[in-house]
């Protein structure tokens, strides 16, 4: 079975690559602004929502694989949080058809290091994935907080995520305890300096989950970046300051070559 996907919208191709457990549809307050402008690609990633019987595993590589051949060349890639790294993978392994990379509330790297002092500590994505057996849906909601947390309306963006995790089935526990993995273990911070195209790094100030220093000095690696915050949003600001997001998303994409 392929990956769901669905086209809104006319204008220059922008595929929106969700975060961990959620869906497309988690765009809506975004795609609401940005399809009278742009031709939007909005996929579900393997094991999620409508995606979640397409037999494909939930690895970097095969899942910017397996966008990559659904969507037109020379879209711009925007990924949300997990999404991100895949947007950032299929920048790197697959250049040529990426005309240009948004970075939304995504890091190269979400765990900390010697040398990445700004990522969380590793032992938060253990403990979800250790607890997903035990207590699925409180789990879930658990992450949810987290990523509401900060947002000076965290009532209203929880309650968005909440609205929308299950409203295309739940996602597999072992999907999901792959997707923690992927937060975990990924490092695709060797990458960055050898970026062909323009990418836009755009992070919530009260972020909870990545931190915008983290998103900051990932930009300041890439060539040919962009940094812009969201001054009162929190890991999802597209939720709550949609209107401030596609603008930037609207700025960037003038600057990238067609």
């Amino acid at each position: 079975m392929n990956l769901f996907h669905e086209v809104r919208g006319q204008g220059p191709a922008l595929v929106l690559l969700h975060g961990w457990a959620m869906h497309a549809g988690i765009f809506g307050p975004l795609v609401e602004r940005l399809a009278p402008h742009f031709e939007l690609h909005l996929l579900d990633l393997p094991g999620h929502g409508r995606s979640r019987d397409a037999g494909l595993p939930l690895r970097l590589d095969s899942a910017a694989e397996a966008v990559a051949a659904r969507v037109p060349e020379r879209a711009l890639w925007l990924g949300w949080s997990l999404g991100g790294l895949v947007a950032l993978q299929a920048a790197a392994a697959h250049a040529p058809r990426v005309r240009g990379l948004v970075m939304l509330a995504a890091s190269p790297r979400f765990v900390r290091a010697d040398d990445w002092a700004a990522g969380m500590d590793a032992a938060v994505f253990r403990t979800f994935a250790s607890e997903l057996g035990r207590d699925y849906r409180g789990t879930l909601d658990r992450f949810l907080m987290l990523e509401a947390q900060g947002s000076d309306h965290v009532r209203e963006e929880l309650r968005l995520l909440r609205t929308e995790v299950f409203a295309h089935g739940e996602p597999a526990a072992d999907v999901l305890c792959d997707g923690l993995g992927l937060l975990e273990g990924s490092d695709l911070r060797p990458a960055l300096p050898a970026l062909a195209m323009p990418s836009l790094w755009l992070a919530g100030r009260r972020d909870r989950l990545v931190s915008p220093a983290a998103m900051r000095a990932a930009a300041d690696a890439a060539p040919r970046s962009r940094f812009h915050q969201v001054e009162s949003g929190g890991h999802a600001p597209f939720l709550t300051h949609a209107g401030e997001v596609a603008d930037a998303l609207r700025a960037f994409a003038t600057d990238c070559p067609p």
